[in-house]
């Protein structure tokens, strides 16, 4: 029998260290460090075979047909690459209240008509709650299976009774097994809860969806490796005063990353939104000094939204640089390439950058578009509303070309805007007819363009 041991690990970022730290050297988030078990004293008879897998020549291995099974919710199955794989491992986090559940149970609802047996696990909420949930959202059926538990055996157990095609953990951090001593939700848990579904997952071809709690700075609570055991990483995002919600892939092994599915928060559940760039665009003001739109491309789908600029005089000794949906730095980078290069005295002006409707962009080719709105507000002159800004700026005031200027010239030719500025470096690529496409090559150039 093996010697129990103790060790500290850090709840944030699953650091180990044989004694207690206030701060924790890696993550130097203070107070996170919890004692846990190292080591089991007595191994338990597994409740759940997995088949040894031996070795097989890559020729001989068959590929699957069909891998991807569409759940019925189109934003939901472009995030996931087309549907859920059989075998494979969903991680879904986001903040509290912002729909985990909600789409989880709706897209179980849907498969529920199609697949044999779908198994609903959760540890937080009563069936009865469940049920009160199901009937709002007028969801029914016989063969979509509930159960509240926390045990991980016992969750086992009722897997092999069962044998689901689909499986949902409501959440991974509620969940337990009785080979560790430590606390539901610490690392330890986490990741050997996490640990013993995957194996058994893909050893039955079941797919599973697991629902993650996120900590206040919005990753994923419990050890990082979390996210590296399961095949896909979902994150829900949106603001508390919007009701739209967008669902982004993080990770994909089976489907392209960075993709992102739209939905709108209803008394009924949630509702696809078909077509993202109306919605962003629906309530833009016309002929206003400091908006601009431009298209950001998340994975294949191109989406046209609206950038927002107030430049105003500062009474304070450091103005102030605030940016909401693109990332601060990016925004100060671009102002100091406005001042360096274009000559606008932006030093003692406050400078405040929105994309409307609560969209986050990843991507560089929104630079022309900030710098633009930037300028459009301190000089107090409208950018003309049929145009669309599409441009990587550099450090040189240069504009670079991007990737995928087919689609976001053709989604802007469909929402009905005839102009565009682009990078020179993309006007080799076909343009859609009856618009028209300029191309610039430094950032004065465009400006003057607009003026």
């Amino acid at each position: 029998m093996a010697r129990s041991k103790t060790i500290f690990a850090c709840q944030n970022c699953g650091a180990q260290s044989p004694k207690w730290l206030g701060r924790c050297p890696e993550c130097s988030q203070w107070n996170t460090y919890v004692e846990e078990v190292a080591e089991i004293e007595a191994k338990r008879a597994p409740l759940f075979e997995v088949p040894i897998s031996t070795p097989k020549p890559l020729a001989e291995i068959a590929g699957e047909e069909g891998k991807h099974i569409p759940t019925g919710i189109a934003e939901f199955d472009r995030t996931l690459g087309g549907g859920y794989v059989p075998g494979g491992v969903t991680l879904l986090g986001g903040d509290p209240g912002i729909g985990k559940s909600t789409i989880i149970m709706q897209a179980l609802a849907r498969l529920s008509g199609t697949s044999d047996s779908i198994l609903y696990i959760s540890g937080e909420e009563s069936a009865a709650q469940i049920k009160l949930r199901a009937e709002r959202m007028d969801i029914g059926g016989n063969k979509l299976l509930v159960v509240t538990e926390n045990c991980l055996e016992r969750i086992l157990e009722h897997v092999r009774k069962c044998k689901p095609t689909v499986l949902a953990i409501d959440s991974i951090q509620t969940m337990y097994t009785n080979d560790i001593t430590s606390a539901p939700g610490t690392v330890s848990q986490v990741r050997e809860s996490a640990a013993k579904l995957v194996t058994v997952c893909k050893s039955s071809a079941i797919a599973a969806f697991l629902i993650g709690h996120v900590t206040k700075d919005g990753s994923i609570a419990g050890p990082k490796v979390l996210e590296h055991m399961v095949d896909t990483v979902l994150y829900f995002e949106g603001e508390r005063g919007h009701p739209y919600r967008i669902l982004r892939t993080m990770k994909n092994r089976f489907g392209s990353t960075n993709e992102i599915g739209v939905f709108e928060m209803t008394g009924k559940g949630l509702v696809e939104v078909t077509n993202p760039s109306g919605l962003f665009l629906a309530e833009r003001p016309h002929a206003t000094p400091g908006s601009v739109v431009v298209t950001t491309l998340e994975g294949s789908r191109p989406v046209l939204l609206e950038i927002q600029a107030l430049v105003a005089g500062s009474g304070l000794a450091n103005p102030r640089r605030t940016s909401i949906g693109i990332e601060t730095q990016r925004t100060s980078l671009l102002v100091a390439v406005l001042e360096k290069v274009v000559g606008v005295k932006l030093y003692d002006q406050d400078i405040f950058v929105n994309v409307a409707g609560g969209m986050r962009i990843t991507e560089p080719a929104s630079d022309l578009g900030v710098i633009s709105a930037i300028h459009s507000s301190f000089l107090n002159r409208p950018v003309d509303g049929k145009a669309v800004l599409i441009g990587e700026v550099g450090l040189g005031g240069e504009i670079r070309a991007v990737m995928g200027i087919e689609a976001r010239l053709k989604e802007a030719h469909k929402m009905g805007f005839t102009r565009a500025v682009v990078p020179k470096g993309n006007m080799k690529s076909p343009t859609p007819p009856k618009m028209e496409v300029v191309g610039c090559s430094n950032v004065e150039e465009c400006l003057k363009l607009l003026s």
